[in-house]
């Protein structure tokens, strides 16, 4: 079922990268007709394949009913991903409700909608594996509990990015400009990222049991001991809740909130009448372990670390790939820029995501679970209840006894390794040191990625980047169309830019030559003759023939001041002056500069 949070999780990138500039609607007229007869087409393979499944094991042709079933499950889990991204990317539904003004002041209702669709999909997925699925549960669950019970599960995935958006939509309605200024800030991200991480802690346990129907316990004798370890062990909490999703029938009980005051205690039906007085304290004591090892608190810094990860990595690593082979790639193809960028944006995100939740995550939670298995010998004589608990739900969840999965190791193992820890228990040290080590390290990691990020994106590192991919940019252009105009002035620009002024002023000449009258060419490199940096390269005559020829084409603020300074140069000081004064009066943006530039050549002739 934690699957289900990445498929969802994994369909919001996709959404979130797929709306880039210059995109148009592949199929205008048959789109919708077209997305409809996908969707028949899934729900009939979803139906044939699970209802052979279903006729399989009537016959007793499939001696691992569960492993069938999870593979299947996943594999249409996929194919709903697949679908989605047609929806979104060939197929171009997003663009239905782009002229919907409610869908434009609040952006994020439009998200809604499409992860509402992907929704749909998963539930297609549920409702044909039902028919298999039910042998699964004990009681009277239906097929419309079990799909609702699978929504309510599975959206708290999309809790924090829900908050995330909504927040920025409300921003962008402020009539003020200053909050949004100091968000868009690397501070004002910082302070936003922590501020939400917070709220999050804080608000999303409540906000989670809310939507899976819990209920306070009732009190009785098994809420009675529950209180009585969690006063032991001086764990505060707000509530003990009754988890009844998938008509309580889950074999399991949880743990939510950092803190006591936002703290929730979960158990089902199902393992308060499975279990019996020791085995329901071993259980509570396990979840006990996750606060008193500071888990969830680690689960929170891991969230940021992703963040972290993203905001240092993503941009570096994309312009890296997009300006490679992926540059042949887009011609050969007949790609656009814009179309790529999307593309390997969103393969690049999902890759990090199942990467580091999938692999990583999965890692720290699985040691995690087993040091709260550990937690037993802190507060019981012996770890016997425990492992009588671990046979009781292998026997009655119907799940192999030797399968492991991505957050837990099997039961066989918990199991093994609680026995090797009754005959040796250096083991328990040994395991709670490995942990301390992990999570040392996962810090020592972050302080690493958070120094990357500020190396890649405002320290020398971005330099070095921007210079890499626009010089595989420019020499991709030339090799591509090498007397084109466009590509002589990017090349022309790129030269001077990286103090190659032999190669600028040999692109801007050509460029010259082609277009006599072309202002950015003509301005750029009367500008290089008369300030550049290697006095070998300026020519003040050819400097101001050149701007002489920019202005009679293009009387712009920028194109003034390069007349003036080639006036200036070649001794005419009052016209200097008065070309200043024009590009300063005509000039809405840089208006200190050309302040500066005035007051300079009003001192020239002062003097």
């Amino acid at each position: 079922m934690f699957a289900n949070f990445i498929y969802l999780l994994v369909a919001l990138v996709l959404y979130s990268t797929c709306d880039y500039p210059g995109a148009d609607v592949a199929i205008p007229d048959y789109g919708m007709g077209i997305a409809l007869g996908l969707v028949a087409l899934f729900w009939w393979g979803c139906r044939f394949f699970f209802n052979r499944l279903e006729k399989k094991i009537k016959h007793g042709f499939v001696p691992e009913l569960n492993i069938s079933m999870d593979k299947l499950i996943a594999r249409f889990s996929m194919g709903a991903l697949c679908l989605f991204a047609v929806d979104l990317y060939l197929l171009h539904l997003n663009q239905l409700l782009a002229d919907f003004k409610i869908f434009k002041i609040f952006p994020t209702l439009e998200a809604l909608v499409f992860m509402g669709l992907f929704l749909l999909y998963l539930v297609i997925v549920w409702a044909c594996a039902w028919p298999v699925q039910k042998k699964y549960f004990s009681g009277t669950l239906s097929q419309k509990e079990f799909i609702r019970s699978n929504i309510s599960f599975s959206l708290p995935a999309l809790l924090p990015w829900f908050l995330v958006s909504i927040l920025a939509d409300l921003l962008e309605l402020l009539p003020f400009e200053q909050p949004g200024a100091f968000l868009a800030t690397p501070l004002g991200e910082v302070v936003y990222v922590l501020t939400f991480m917070v709220a999050i802690a804080a608000l999303g346990p409540f906000l989670i049991q809310k939507v899976w129907g819990c209920h306070s316990l009732n009190p009785g004798p098994i809420r009675q001991r529950i209180e009585q370890l969690c006063r032991r062990a001086g764990v505060k909490y707000r509530d003990i809740l009754k988890w009844e999703l998938f008509g309580g029938s889950m074999i399991t009980a949880g743990v939510m909130g950092i803190w006591g005051r936002f703290r929730y205690i979960l158990v089902t039906p199902s393992l308060m009448s499975l279990l019996g007085n020791g085995e329901l304290d071993a259980v509570i004591v396990h979840e006990i372990g996750h606060v008193e090892n500071r888990h969830i608190h680690f689960y929170l810094l891991f969230f940021v670390g992703y963040i972290a990860c993203i905001y240092a990595f993503l941009d570096p690593l994309i312009m890296i790939i997009v300006s490679g082979p992926m540059l042949e790639v887009m011609a050969f193809a007949g790609i656009s820029r814009e179309a790529m960028m999307t593309l390997v944006l969103s393969c690049v995100l999902i890759l990090l995501f199942v990467l580091y939740f999938r692999y990583g995550f999965g890692f720290y939670m699985r040691n995690f679970e087993r040091q709260a298995d550990l937690h037993v010998y802190q507060y019981l004589p012996n770890a016997r209840s425990m492992i009588t608990t671990f046979h009781k739900i292998a026997a009655h969840s119907h799940q192999p006894w030797d399968k492991p999965n991505w957050h837990h190791f099997s039961i066989k193992e918990r199991v093994h390794f609680l026995a090797r820890c009754e005959a040796d228990h250096l083991l328990i040290k040994g395991h709670h040191k490995k942990v301390r080590a992990m999570m040392w390290g996962y810090i020592v990691f972050l302080a690493g990625v958070c120094i990357l990020a500020y190396y890649l994106n405002f320290g020398p590192g971005k330099v070095g980047i921007n210079q890499y991919v626009t010089e595989k940019i420019v020499l991709q252009n030339l090799e591509q169309r090498g007397n084109d105009l466009e590509a002589q002035l990017l090349a022309g620009d790129y030269y001077y830019e990286t103090g190659a002024f032999d190669k600028a002023i040999v692109f801007y000449q050509t460029a010259i030559e082609n277009d006599p009258d072309n202002a950015h060419a003509l301005n750029n490199l009367a500008w290089l003759y008369a300030t550049c940096k290697d006095f070998s390269h300026r020519n003040p005559p050819r400097a101001l023939t050149l701007a002489k020829q920019a202005v009679s084409v293009d009387r712009s603020p920028h194109v003034l001041d390069t007349f003036a300074e080639a006036l200036f140069i070649n001794g005419h000081l009052e016209q200097a002056l008065k070309v200043a004064k024009q590009a300063l009066e005509t000039a809405e943006d840089r208006r200190d500069y050309y302040q500066e530039q005035v007051a300079r050549f009003k001192k020239s002739l002062s003097i």
